[in-house]
């Protein structure tokens, strides 16, 4: 029977991995307005920059999150000038009417001085689209709207001065110089994303 559930519990996952956006895929859903903490309502489209668009899937309470979320800041002052448009999405559904709600939105992100733009997915589509199950979760597109890097921001969340991969920003470096990236796919780690259904 544990052989049983083993099995199940590994195919489960496989399926639900294979559910994630493919490398080289157009940007999902580009036209969805989504709630903003500003007070806007904002799409991709939007957002996205001359030069490519990251897509960070997030919230207010993960531990991962909290442990990364100061490279978000860092990664808007060293690439939103240089035409990469940055977005974060909190797409946690069951937790829209508590710690994950607009107005905590708000909060969160004025004292962590986010400096981008912070949206709520309303039923959680956008995430499904992406296939993202985890915060943070990270999809970076290159100027012709194609899906180029996914994965994690870097190899440790925990100790920012013990990074030896900083996948994301290298995923960026190499996408504004016309370069190869590898890795272009990593393990996203984190929380999973609060689905209702």
């Amino acid at each position: 029977m544990k052989q049983l559930i083993k099995y199940i519990l590994f195919f489960s996952l496989t399926a639900l991995c294979a559910k994630e956006l493919e490398l080289g895929s157009l940007i999902p859903m580009a036209d969805v307005k989504m709630p903003d903490i500003t007070g806007q309502e904002i799409a991709l489209n939007d957002v996205k920059g001359e030069n490519g668009l990251l897509v960070i899937f997030s919230c207010n309470t993960c531990p991962w999150v909290l442990a990364w979320e100061d490279r978000y800041v860092d990664l808007a002052d060293s690439y939103q000038s240089k035409g990469v448009g940055i977005i974060a999405i909190n797409s946690n559904e069951k937790q829209f009417n508590s710690v994950d709600s607009i107005e905590e939105m708000q909060k969160h992100a004025q004292e962590k001085d986010y400096n981008f733009y912070y949206t709520m997915d309303d039923g959680s589509t956008l995430a499904r689209e992406f296939g993202a199950s985890r915060t943070p979760h990270i999809f970076l597109f290159n100027k012709e709207d194609k899906l180029v890097y996914r994965g994690a921001i870097d190899d440790n969340a925990r100790k920012p001065e013990k990074v030896k991969y900083p996948y994301l920003a290298d995923a960026i470096d190499n996408m504004l110089a016309g370069k190869k990236i590898d890795p272009a796919a990593t393990k996203a780690l984190g929380c999973a994303i609060k689905f209702i259904n």
